[in-house]
């Protein structure tokens, strides 16, 4: 299991040192600005379809489903031939009109805004279908415990936007992010050549060919399989898709505020996403097919052990996270991002947000754990339910928020709709379950850390300070 989880996390980390010189070079060359808020509407939508559609719903079903099947090969070719005809379908409408696409999640953007950035999000559209493509392939591949494919992947897409931005310079702000949005187009093609290239290492190339071969005769045969996974994917759609309507809200309450409010949340967030994607999204990607295993073996009591083991890795590297984040948010904003047109000002801004963030990372962290459970039950309904509570949850508090506290107040409130979401989830686990594995003396070794730990933190702080 640590295996595959570091195998996980050094992936990540490639991916995200080559994504955080990607912002790097990115808020030096449009700051905090108009441009900058383009460049990310654009490349938000895509995302957005991306993840409801492609990782967290899609990999969470499939997984199971592909393991029950005994028609595999048949199976993958129908449902991936299904997802992406409507993923590309939904790709054509938002080229043939993305000033709608646009004004749809950035309605706060006045008419000549939209008019800008609509070319930009036509082309940032095209990653959808080639993600997706690569999400089939690497849910595949997790099948096979082979994860190390994926996890570095996404650093192909970071080094084709800094590619991108490297060729525009001394262009005009236009240009940079046109520039940006077809290094998105082409970071897409490389992630898929890659995971083709290893599923053919593996083996199982001659699968798939064979599915989409005989999948004309041998459909009918499938029809079971295909039902069923159509009636656990759309619960987890909706389930996996709630965070991303939360960043949607993010994107569409922030963009009444002042200008760069959109590029403030979006470069905290980054800050955010990396111990999230390092620790907690690298360890259930690594579990998850183990889990899923055990359960459909009706050995419960071996899965548990996994999550106990994976609970304490995890919340003493969230813990240590969290601290890290919240007492240094201002030293690591301004070493990462204040150059260039990314002013001090900008750097406070983006501190505040970053604060609030970091507040709901061990919860956020930990529900993706025990999320697991939950999936690999095949309790998506249950799972789309406390979505539901916590998007909610999340909209009350940032329609609280946002006069009192601005762009801050968006992130303390999807902070809250993680705590949420992180408690309901427990109690569907079952309290007494995550009481077997909390009460332990690994507690007492946690909170002696913690303290050193914020005592170190705090005396380092004071010392750079001089």
């Amino acid at each position: 299991m640590f295996r595959a989880i570091f195998t996980n996390s050094f992936g990540i980390l490639v991916s995200r040192i080559l994504g955080f010189f990607r912002d790097l070079f990115t808020a030096s060359a449009l700051g905090a600005n108009i441009y900058s808020d383009i460049f990310f509407v654009a490349f938000k939508l895509p995302n957005l379809f991306r993840r409801i559609f492609a990782e967290g719903a899609f990999t969470q079903v499939f997984i199971p489903a592909f393991s029950r099947s005994n028609h595999k090969g048949v199976f993958s070719a129908n449902i991936f031939l299904v997802f992406l005809s409507i993923i590309l379908l939904i790709t054509l409408l938002v080229n043939l009109l993305p000033a709608l696409a646009t004004s749809a999640i950035a309605v706060g953007f006045d008419d000549k805004t939209i008019d800008i950035a609509a070319p930009f999000v036509a082309i940032n559209f095209w990653y959808l279908p080639l993600i997706f493509a690569v999400t089939f392939l690497s849910t595949i591949l997790q099948y096979k415990h082979h994860f190390a494919t994926s996890a570095f992947s996404t650093a192909l897409l970071n080094l084709s936007l800094i590619l991108a931005l490297y060729f525009s310079q001394d262009k005009t702000q236009s240009e940079i992010v046109y520039y940006l949005s077809w290094g998105v187009v082409i970071g897409g093609i490389a992630q898929l050549l890659v995971h083709i290239i290893a599923i053919q290492k593996l083996g199982l190339l001659k699968l798939l060919v064979g599915g989409f071969k005989y999948l004309r005769v041998k459909s009918k045969i499938i029809k079971k399989d295909s039902r069923q996974f159509t009636k656990q994917f759309f619960p987890s759609m909706w389930g996996n898709s709630t965070a991303q309507v939360s960043a949607f809200l993010d994107t569409f309450l922030a963009s009444f505020l002042v200008t760069g409010s959109i590029s403030y949340l979006y470069y905290a967030n980054r800050i955010f996403q990396l111990p999230l994607a390092l620790f907690a999204i690298a360890t259930a990607v690594a579990l998850f097919p183990r889990v899923a295993r055990y359960i459909k073996n009706k050995d419960e009591q071996k899965a548990k052990e996994f999550m106990a083991n994976a609970f304490w890795f995890l919340t003493f590297l969230l813990t240590a996270s969290t601290i890290g984040g919240i007492v240094l948010s201002h030293e690591i904003t301004w070493l990462l991002f204040e150059r260039g047109a990314f002013s001090s000002q900008d750097t406070q801004n983006t501190t505040a947000v970053l604060q609030m963030y970091m507040i709901g990372l061990l919860p956020f962290g930990l529900q993706k754990l025990f999320v697991l459970w939950l999936y690999a039950k095949e309790m998506q309904m249950k799972a789309a339910k406390i979505a539901t509570y916590s998007l909610v949850t999340y909209i009350v508090f940032a329609l609280s928020l946002i006069s009192p506290m601005g762009v801050g107040g968006l992130a303390l409130a999807s902070t809250v709709g993680g705590f949420v979401s992180f408690t309901l989830t427990i109690q569907v686990f079952g309290v007494k379950n995550f009481l077997d594995i909390v009460i332990n003396k690994k507690a007492i070794y946690l909170l002696i850390a913690s303290l050193l730990f914020i005592f170190s933190l705090l005396t380092f702080k004071e010392f750079i300070s001089l």
